[in-house]
């Protein structure tokens, strides 16, 4: 009999997700006993975001940024990263180089279109006070759907994007942006995205998971030596609408198959400096709070990630 594993999504299928879709489309989770289900966050209209999936035991892993997992541990709720999904964060905050809008600090008095996750407006507030300017900007709560077509037609200023992704989009339909890098800026932001499970779920199910995370590394270790290959199994295996443009999700797996291994040709290990710099930098500029509204003023680091379940995956070619 199967174990049943259900992954929660944090948007529609994409080139982000590949590994994913190859180990399904390869049989590797056939083969290693597991029943692996896709949730989407468009199956339910966006009304259940994945880290609340998993935190309600709706799903068993869930594809999120660092932050949900910090955000649910202030307020008791043990989520903890068990890989990474890329080796290294590749979004940015983008404007129109049309908007004259060439760097964070004159973003104040913009509209930002806000996603309405816990810290990303204190960390967009972070990005412009860095670049010496107010931090003073307007977040407009959009719709994840809505959000590049707001920033084409100048509703809003400034979106948080995936340079992977829109980034392709934009420079295929020769729409021309200004990047803001958070590093570039002086935030250690962390890993996004990684996948992430309630602690009671990984204790309880080790060998489901050490076995999941071995198939999909097979999956993206294949996406990142034939990302040809892997964008077709992609677009035929999660048949989604939003991957209907052959030629733009080639160009973008053409780009993300580069960031999902890190130098050693691995999948899904993260770095414990790369986890406090990033909780560090939050704590001291007083962006965690605990459940009562209290300040925080040290996290237990290595209670948000763990490498253990990795152990026993290879980094050579299975296929």
């Amino acid at each position: 009999m199967k174990t049943i594993i259900r992954l929660a999504l944090d948007r529609t299928p994409n080139t982000n997700h590949t590994g994913f879709y190859v180990a399904l489309a390869k049989g590797a989770y056939e083969q290693a006993g597991l029943d692996v289900q896709f949730v989407s966050p468009d199956e339910e209209d966006y009304q259940k975001m994945p880290a609340r999936r998993v935190s309600q035991s709706d799903a068993h892993l869930a594809i999120t940024p660092s932050e949900s997992v910090i955000s649910y541990q202030t307020n008791g709720v043990p989520l903890v990263a068990v890989a990474t999904v890329l080796a290294r964060d590749i979004s940015a905050i983008v404007t129109l180089k049309e908007s004259g809008i060439e760097r964070p600090q004159q973003l104040d008095g913009k509209v930002y279109a806000s996603y309405g996750a816990r810290y990303e407006e204190d960390i967009i507030r972070q990005l412009i006070q860095n670049d010496d300017g107010r931090g003073t900007f307007v977040a407009h709560k959009s719709a994840w759907t809505g959000i590049w077509k707001s920033l084409v037609t100048r509703e809003v200023d400034a979106a948080w994007v995936w340079l992977t992704w829109e980034g392709v989009k934009a420079y295929i339909d020769g729409v021309d942006l200004n990047q803001f890098l958070f590093d570039e800026y002086e935030i250690p932001y962390s890993y996004n995205p990684v996948l992430t499970a309630h602690r009671d779920w990984v204790n309880e199910n080790s060998d489901a998971l050490r076995l999941f995370l071995e198939a999909t590394a097979a999956g993206f270790q294949f996406a990142a030596r034939n990302p040809d290959d892997a964008a077709r199994i992609l677009i035929k295996t999660a048949n989604h609408p939003t991957l209907n443009n052959r030629n733009f999700v080639e160009q973008s797996q053409q780009m993300v198959s580069g960031y999902y291994l890190n130098p050693e040709g691995q999948w899904g290990h993260m770095h414990r400096n790369i986890w406090v710099s990033f909780v560090n930098w939050m704590i001291r500029n007083r962006m965690l709070t605990d459940s009562t509204g209290e300040l925080i003023q040290k996290m237990d680091v290595d209670s948000l990630f763990t490498n253990e379940y990795l152990e026993t995956v290879p980094a050579g070619i299975r296929w």
